[in-house]
């Protein structure tokens, strides 16, 4: 794969994903706009910092890309919140935050940068649901198993509706990725993050939690001209683990 040439919008770019995700693009070639709360401390040709539940911010963040790098190829809806627990246990500021984040935000960053993208000949947008919602329901998980079960429909239906304008939309769906998200979740329930993570490793057939960097590869395949005949798909990436 290569992006030599391509400009690349990342929201989500400071978590272990993202960053993974930068690096690899820019790695092979594409100039690069980042967007998370705080982006100082990542290599990249443009910092677009913000806060995702903002509207006017995710209206307008492709349309900055797009200025910023000299034009927008990829946009890659990494960003992304877990709220744990049953509905019952879910309070108005949870459902603020993860609908705001996991849908409301991409929803809107694709509907701006569709048009974009039109105008000059096509592109890729790639987001991030989950094997949890995206895929199957999961337990204790209810909020965010609705989020992604929205943003793996929404992605679905846009690839129908906007393939024939060049523009490829496709979602990854991880399980367990060891990250400071997951390990957070695992501090707050008072669990060692190291220990837990080795443990949670042991349920996975392929035998450990994934990487930041093994979800990030295949964003990037998904992104690249090597996956041009995939529309509206969603592809797994979960170690051979189902949800249970």
């Amino acid at each position: 794969m290569t992006f030599i040439g391509k400009c690349a919008l990342v929201t989500g770019a400071a978590g272990g994903i993202g960053a993974a995700i930068v690096e690899s693009l820019r790695a092979q070639g594409a100039r690069v706009a980042v967007a998370d709360k705080v982006v100082s401390d990542i290599d990249a040709e443009a910092y677009l910092p913000g806060d995702l539940l903002d509207p006017q911010y995710c209206d307008e963040l492709p349309q900055r890309a797009m200025k910023s790098l000299g034009g927008l190829d990829i946009v890659i809806n990494n960003a992304g919140v877990i709220t744990r627990g049953a509905v019952t246990g879910t309070t108005d500021a949870d459902w603020k935050l993860s609908m705001g984040v996991n849908v409301e935000a991409p929803f809107r960053i694709c509907r701006s940068a569709i048009p974009l993208m039109a105008e000059t000949g096509g592109g890729a947008i790639v987001n991030t649901a989950s094997c949890w919602g995206g895929k199957a329901p999961g337990p204790n998980h209810a909020l965010y198993c609705m989020t992604k079960a929205a943003i793996a429909s929404l992605t679905q239906c846009m690839g129908m509706d906007h393939a024939h304008q060049g523009i490829r939309i496709n979602a990854v769906c991880p399980n367990e990725v060891n990250t400071p998200m997951l390990r957070s979740g695992f501090e707050k329930r008072g669990f060692d993050p190291d220990r837990a993570i080795a443990e949670l490793g042991k349920s996975v057939p392929i035998g450990h939690v994934a990487e930041p960097q093994e979800v990030s590869d295949v964003i990037l395949f998904l992104a690249s001209d090597a996956a041009r005949y995939m529309c509206g798909a969603l592809v797994e990436v979960n170690g051979g683990k189902p949800v249970s």
